[in-house]
Formats: C-alpha cells, structure tokens, sequence
C-alpha cells in the first residue's frame, strides 16, 4: 500500500514537473516576459520577473492542489482578478501576434493606422466580455 502511495506520488510530481517545464517553455519561447520588460523599460528586472512567474505558478499549484483558503477580502479578490486578467490578456495577444492575426486582419480590413486603437478596442471587448460574463453568471 505504502509503495502504491510512494508511486502514485512520484507520477504526479513527475507530470506536473513536465506540464510546467511546457508552460515555462512556451512563455520563453513566446518572449512573453521579455516583452513586458521591453514596453516598461525594465529589461534590468528580468530575473526579478522570471522568479516571480515561476514562484507564482508554485503558490498557485500548491493553493489549488491542497486546497487552501486564501483570505485577501474584496479588495484582495479585485486585484487577484484584475492581475489574472491582465495576464490572460498578455497571453492572447501574445498568441495572436505569434500566429500574424493582427496584421492579416488589418490588411483585410485595409487598416493603415491606429493600430494602438486596434489594439485598445480589442482589450475593453474583452474585459467587457469578462464582465458580463461574471455579471450575468451571478
């Protein structure tokens, strides 16, 4: 019984050990993290921001698998939710600008400029989408 717990424990360290080292590996290869640090001019914090994500994804691993309760109040759950929009948001943008969706879908539309309108316009979409989403499903 002991060896099956001890097995059954190693496979799910194993699994997760190799879903993670995915996840990293697609935000390295995605340059998400040196992008930010591009845009805010912090290229010098970059290992600040690599062990913040990778401590993050750890906390939010162990919170999640044991359960835990994270008491942070109302203000703790707006800013959770306003930090975990965000990166969804850095994620899609990032997917759509690795796979050209951006720029195929201005040269169909013959957008010349405003980009950065584009852009913006794409964000209050989905945090409005966000927003009625959560609205409606309470």
């Amino acid at each position: 019984m002991a060896a099956k717990i001890l097995l059954m424990a190693l496979m799910g360290f194993s699994f997760g050990a190799m879903v993670a080292g995915g996840i990293f590996a697609l935000i390295v290869g995605l340059r998400i993290i040196p992008r930010f640090a591009e845009f805010t001019h912090t290229g010098h914090r970059m290992m600040l921001y690599e062990s913040c994500v990778v401590w993050g994804g750890i906390l939010g691993n162990i919170v999640n698998i044991y359960s835990l309760p994270v008491r942070a109040g109302t203000a703790g759950l707006m800013l959770f939710g306003a930090v975990g929009g965000i990166y969804v948001g850095a994620w899609a943008m990032a997917l759509a600008e690795i796979v050209d969706t951006i720029p195929i879908f201005a040269r169909r539309i013959s957008l010349k400029r405003c980009f950065g309108l584009l852009i913006l316009m794409m964000a209050l979409g989905r945090t409005a989408g966000g927003l009625l989403y959560f609205y409606l499903r309470w």
